[in-house]
């Protein structure tokens, strides 16, 4: 492999950025993309639908064979609070590949014993944006029901363009939650792209149908990013 390539593979593995590699079968050449150049190139048919699949596999253009090589961040899933719902929800999602992280400055729920395993943080989340780390290739789930614990890694997600946002609460506990992020900054665009009431609309009656439902609404967005 081509020592430049190898750096920019590199590079956006540590940025958390997703690079496709296309390397003609015949000679060898190699080309590198990101997902906002790729629309732009030839092979934009080809290269588009594998970035949202995720997976590499061997093309045809123009009697030619190309040999796209994805290479995609693995999926994040941020909790904000820890409660019965995340108890159930954190498992599903690490079956699923995604590395988890649980925030919750209430050291009553968010206990090594009750987490066992998993990243927790019994801490403030407007005290470790840092360390969120958020990015297009995160999700972002705020199950707590209270705004000084929810609003503010909320409005960070949007403004890092998590691939999904999710936030706990009736429709009219939604309301008010727009009406503060409003007069944080966000518009309305932004805060349209919240899935709340979360989850998928199947009747879930207890927290692990509720994660359910949340898991699968998650997944959705991931694959349709």
């Amino acid at each position: 492999m081509d020592t430049e390539v190898l750096s920019r593979i590199l590079e956006a593995k540590q940025k958390r950025q997703a690079l496709a590699v296309v390397t003609r079968l015949e000679g060898g050449d190699q080309t590198t993309f990101a997902p906002s150049t790729a629309k732009n190139h030839p092979l934009a048919e080809h290269l588009v639908p594998r970035f949202k699949s995720g997976k590499s596999g061997v093309v045809d253009m123009d009697g030619a064979e190309y040999f796209i090589q994805l290479h995609i961040p693995s999926p994040r899933l941020v909790i904000i609070g820890a409660v019965h719902i995340t108890q159930a929800l954190a498992p599903m999602a690490a079956a699923c590949n995604f590395d988890v992280m649980i925030v919750d400055p209430r050291t009553a729920f968010a206990s090594p014993e009750r987490f066992e395993g998993f990243n927790l943080h019994p801490e403030w989340p407007q005290d470790m944006m840092d360390t969120l780390a958020l990015d297009p290739f995160t999700a972002l789930v705020a199950v707590t029901h209270d705004p000084k614990i929810d609003d503010r890694p909320l409005q960070a997600a949007l403004e890092a363009e998590c691939f999904y946002v999710g936030a706990l609460g009736s429709r009219k506990t939604h309301a008010k939650r727009a009406d503060r992020l409003k007069m944080a900054g966000l518009d309305d665009g932004q805060i349209h792209r919240i899935a709340a009431p979360i989850g998928l609309n199947i009747g879930a009656a207890n927290p692990p149908e509720i994660a359910v439902a949340i898991m699968a609404q998650m997944i959705a967005a991931l694959r349709a990013a």
